[in-house]
């Protein structure tokens, strides 16, 4: 069985939205007023190197598949060659490289059953909310950046349903703490 991990850039207040920029979105780009380190870029290096697939939802596909094929370097060599499924009802034919269309969050969880590396998940607000009401998020890493941004979609669903967590790892660079959580 692969393992479905869900790893976001994530505010203090549990926003998601746009931390890497989106013009209708107020706080867009909110990560790039914060100081990184080599840390955090190592982190995120070795886990697309872990992934076995990325696994994202229509918009979030749509903005990596216009930005990551003109990008240079290793990180975007691993990325654009790696597989890539995409959760959606409307898109029939895919322009990004090693692309697969699933109809629903129904075929995520047959994947998942299958043999192959862990299926990353990144943004995808949506899918991850669908993910998480139905139990097939393995492992959730966050990237908790400090800053409260007030308004944007947040990571967990507000259904008020009670899901305890333990944590698993942590790390702390001059931008962020990184903690990996798995279902308790």
């Amino acid at each position: 069985m692969r393992s479905v991990i869900v790893t976001e850039f994530v505010s203090l207040d549990g926003v998601m939205e746009a931390p890497g920029g989106d013009e209708s979105f107020r706080h867009a780009g909110w990560t790039f007023d914060i100081e990184t380190d080599d840390t955090m870029y190592a982190y995120k290096f070795d886990e697309a190197n872990e992934a076995g697939a990325l696994l994202l939802g229509r918009r979030t596909y749509d903005g990596f598949a216009a930005s990551w094929p003109d990008r240079d370097g290793a990180f975007a060599d691993r990325f654009n060659g790696m597989p890539k499924y995409v959760v959606s009802g409307t898109l029939s034919d895919p322009e990004w490289n090693n692309t697969t269309v699933l109809p629903d969050v129904d075929a995520v969880a047959t994947l998942r059953e299958g043999d192959g590396g862990p299926l990353v998940v990144q943004g995808s607000a949506q899918l991850v909310h669908e993910l998480h009401r139905r139990g097939l998020v393995d492992e959730w890493r966050l990237m908790v950046w400090p800053v409260i941004l007030g308004s944007g979609k947040r990571i967990f669903p507000d259904d008020g349903a009670l899901r305890p967590l333990r944590l698993v790892d942590h790390e702390v660079s001059a931008g962020s703490i990184i903690a990996t959580y798995a279902p308790a």
